[in-house]
């Protein structure tokens, strides 16, 4: 689903992931629950590319809905990987960055449920991503940390085009932008100053890793 010019959501995957198109070829945000590749690549090859085309993917933060298909997609594509370093330790690794903190049994037996159930082949990250980093991708898209959902969360927002990639570090529905919250929150007080960094940005399309993409997000942003 093309969202603006050379910016599509890629359907039918959760988490939602993002393909960015360049002259220098293709650009993937997260990559799935494990097995999504293959969806992934059919819809590469539905735009015309081959899985050779797909050049670098970003990870916003290693919870296995995000980094699944990562492994099946640098086998298949040989993209290079990129990552905040505390996120690329635990992808190498193979499970997530944090503790989830259920709030009660039946919370528990379903993390441990879908922890057996999806587990992500470990990866090992080609190049760690910092705060501030310009990557050449979309006329400069901007590498933002963002923890509090996971202590190296990343988000990614690309000015000339005023369209921001936040990951899990907000969640959309029809109603608009929540912050991070609950049970797989790593610091909630960190999750809500990022929260206020990505608002000040002034971006006008937020895509999330989950829920609709947001337009005309100015006043869609959680207060306080």
């Amino acid at each position: 689903m093309e969202i603006i010019p050379n910016v599509h959501l890629i359907p039918g995957v959760m988490a939602n992931p993002y393909l960015l198109i360049d002259p220098d070829g293709l650009t993937l945000i997260d990559t799935g629950l494990p097995g999504s590749s293959r969806k992934i690549l059919r819809y590469i090859k539905s735009l015309g590319y081959s899985p050779a085309d797909l050049k670098r993917i970003l990870i916003t933060h290693a919870d296995f809905d995000h980094v699944g298909g990562l492994a099946a997609l640098k086998s298949a594509t040989g993209a290079h990987i990129f990552a905040h370093t505390i996120e690329a330790d635990a992808i190498a690794a193979g499970h997530s960055s944090r503790p989830l903190k259920p709030r009660n049994a039946l919370a528990k037996l379903l993390f441990g449920l879908m922890a057996r159930l999806f587990k992500a082949t470990p990866v090992k990250v080609d190049e760690s991503l910092a705060d501030g980093q310009i990557l050449p991708i979309l006329g400069g898209l901007q590498v933002l940390e963002t923890p509090g959902h996971t202590p190296g969360h990343l988000s990614f927002f690309a000015p000339s085009l005023g369209i921001l990639f936040v990951g899990d570090s907000l969640v959309a529905d029809e109603n608009g932008l929540h912050g991070s919250r609950g049970s797989n929150t790593w610091d909630q007080a960190q999750a809500r100053e990022s929260v206020r960094k990505q608002a000040a940005l002034g971006a006008s399309i937020v895509c999330s890793g989950h829920g609709p993409v947001i337009r005309d997000a100015g006043g869609k942003f959680p207060q306080g």
